[in-house]
């Protein structure tokens, strides 16, 4: 049965068995809000439920970026080390949410998938990018916040600790060929035209398969892999988002300045 919802900023069709996830804010380039990251693990949560759909496929709107990360403006209503607990408490659960979702995954990524964005790709079973797209987490020269706990975990079990600190470290966008050397990245396809087609002919294939065979294999690699608990890092997430320096940060974004950073 086909089935379609939508919204202004993230559309969800699906059609044969095959659901479409669209980031459609390409003024933006996709930032997400935070309605946007309920609404994927909401879309997430029906794929559980719903036995007709086999596979989700995610992508972003126009031709300029996947998702650049969460909107900056959603950070200038921070008023209390709660909030920013809060927030990455939002952020471990919907790409848990995501990550563990009872179907295969895919990611089509065009152009810049960064921050936010960067960890919805990962959180994705399977990554299928193009010449153009640009992959990292920037934000050691953007906000001066950090990660969430699971997408450390996360990005840590995909490309190993040296490279999640290579990335971070030098706050320096990945390109394609440089992403599927590392695992960024499974396949790289021309342009948006040639990503199109091949995330449905994956997809097709992918939901003509066993879908318990592709259910035991996502829940037996998830339990391979440790995560860091919320309570582990709710020391560092207070010690980035309640310094001055991520103020600083966010001032300078919106100021479009260069931040003053004092490790403080």
């Amino acid at each position: 049965m086909d089935q379609a919802v939508a919204a202004d900023d993230l559309v969800f069709e699906c059609k044969d068995g095959i659901g479409r996830i669209t980031f459609n804010r390409p003024q933006a380039r996709n930032a997400f809000t935070f309605a946007m990251y309920e609404r994927l693990a909401a879309i997430c949560e029906l794929a559980n439920d719903d036995r007709s759909i086999k596979v989700l496929v995610l992508r972003g709107a126009g031709d300029k970026a996947f998702a650049s990360g969460t909107d900056i403006n959603q950070f200038r209503e921070f008023k209390t080390p709660q909030d920013a607990i809060d927030y990455e408490n939002r952020i471990d659960r919907v790409l848990t949410t995501l990550e563990q979702c009872r179907v295969p995954t895919i990611a089509a990524i065009n152009g810049f998938c960064t921050g936010g964005g960067a960890g919805i790709a990962a959180a994705c079973d399977l990554r299928i990018g193009t010449r153009s797209t640009k992959i990292g987490f920037p934000i050691a020269r953007t906000l001066g916040n950090c990660l969430s706990m699971s997408n450390v975990s996360r990005l840590t079990a995909l490309i190993g600790a040296a490279r999640v600190k290579d990335l971070i470290f030098t706050a320096r966008l990945v390109d394609a060929a440089e992403a599927a050397s590392v695992g960024l990245l499974g396949e790289v396809v021309e342009d948006l035209a040639a990503l199109d087609n091949r995330a449905d002919e994956v997809a097709r294939l992918v939901a003509s398969h066993a879908p318990l065979t592709l259910n035991a294999t996502k829940q037996a690699v998830a339990r391979l892999q440790r995560r860091l608990t919320r309570d582990e890092g709710e020391d560092l997430i207070l010690m980035c988002y309640t310094s001055q320096d991520f103020r600083e940060g966010l001032d300078a974004f919106l100021s479009k300045r260069a931040p003053q950073w004092r490790g403080q």
